[in-house]
């Protein structure tokens, strides 16, 4: 069964058995990657080429969102996820051009997807690094979160590249 009516206060169960409210700083943040997770599954809906590496960031966030959810998961992410984000951060860096300027998100509607993903992973961050002031987290989880941005960005970009779309600047 689905629903169990035992949110409808506003409160929920940690993997501990602890009922917390639904806007405490866990749940923030736990809830904004859970966010970021199904925005991914939009943007390998309009990838071509990014499907297997956004399925597998899907999978990373999954580990992510146990990991924030439990304080002692038996899964975690690591410093090779983080690695592993860094590698094709760097592929598709190498396959776009040179970054001059800012670049008004958008663009292909793939592209467009993936900033607005690159953005709530930013969300995400912030409501981790809040979490992580209170209750002192790994230091991977930090470098993961922060590194999945800049994929995205990257990802944007070479999205942009592959459609020949130009990126536009913005006017100051």
């Amino acid at each position: 069964m689905v629903y169990t009516g035992r949110g409808d206060r506003g409160r929920t169960d940690l993997s501990s058995g602890e009922r917390v409210s639904k806007s405490s700083e866990r749940i923030q943040a736990y809830g904004t990657v859970d966010e970021l997770n199904s925005l991914v599954g939009l943007c390998r809906s309009y990838t071509e080429d990014k499907k297997e590496d956004l399925e597998e960031v899907q999978n990373e966030l999954h580990i992510l969102q146990a990991e924030l959810a439990n304080r002692e998961p038996d899964t975690k992410v690591t410093e090779e996820n983080t690695e592993r984000l860094e590698q094709l951060c760097d592929t598709y860096q190498n396959e776009c051009p040179p970054l001059r300027d800012f670049v008004l998100a958008g663009g292909a509607k793939s592209a467009a997807h993936l900033h607005h993903a690159r953005s709530v992973a930013r969300r995400a961050e912030r409501k981790i690094v809040r979490l992580d002031q209170d209750e002192q987290l790994r230091e991977e989880v930090l470098a993961y979160i922060n590194r999945l941005s800049d994929l995205f960005f990257l990802m944007a970009r070479h999205e942009n590249a592959l459609k020949d779309v130009e990126e536009k600047n913005p006017n100051y």
